[in-house]
């Protein structure tokens, strides 16, 4: 149940929300759970059930899909405001989970269970337009990521996320490597390779931008 505090702040974040006539507003908050999630915990995983639909207060989840080699591509984030596509799907096709969400901050979120998920989706147009404006939003998102990973170059895909992020951009190879679904070394040697051109400068998990119009250049070639 939510009390005063968390029910304000998850209106805050879905004005949508505040649409609910009275009774589906009660209802709301006497089905929905709040939930804590520290940094670096994976909240679902592959093939595992659908446990409900997360509205995000704080934090970000990762979702990415990983290799039996055991590489990852991270598909999507999710943050305050937003939900998950995945979520979404699993739970409107009855489907297990094709993929893996993990905090990537500690995460401070509301959960839906599937039979409130359900009733709102049946009940309210409001709640109805945010879900599948929401499908139109990530289906985007992941268009640009299958047009990026099976047309550009490598060292492009590294450039364009360089200059998209606020620098110095405090990350470990590893963690962009994940992102853009590659291998540490090739990221490494890339990351080297943009430093020698007088690009970057490379820190302890930290990469500050020094020219970050030729990475643009780089990017958009």
């Amino acid at each position: 149940m939510l009390d005063r505090n968390m029910r304000d702040r998850l209106l805050q974040h879905y004005p949508m929300l505040a649409e609910l006539p009275t009774e589906m507003m009660e209802q709301l908050c006497s089905g929905a759970t709040a939930l804590t999630v520290p940094a670096g915990a994976t909240v679902f995983d592959e093939d595992q059930p659908c446990q409900g639909f997360p509205l995000l207060l704080g934090g970000s989840l990762r979702v990415i899909k990983a290799s039996t080699s055991g590489r990852e591509l991270q598909l999507y984030r999710v943050r305050p405001g937003e939900s998950c596509i995945l979520t979404s799907s699993c739970l409107l096709g009855h489907t297990r989970y094709q993929a893996r969400g993990v905090c990537e901050e500690e995460i401070s979120m509301v959960l839906l269970p599937a039979p409130l998920f359900h009733s709102l989706l049946n009940q309210s147009r409001n709640f109805r337009t945010y879900v599948f404006n929401l499908f139109t939003e990530r289906l985007t998102d992941l268009m640009q990521l299958v047009t990026a990973v099976a047309f550009q170059k490598l060292d492009q895909r590294l450039a364009a996320l360089l200059v998209a992020r606020p620098s110095p951009l405090h990350s470990t190879h590893q963690a962009i490597a994940d992102e853009l679904g590659s291998a540490r070394e090739m990221v490494s040697r890339l990351l080297k390779g943009f430093a020698d051109q007088g690009w970057v400068r490379l820190g302890r998990e930290q990469i500050e931008v020094l020219d970050p119009a030729a990475l643009a250049r780089l990017a958009s070639a």
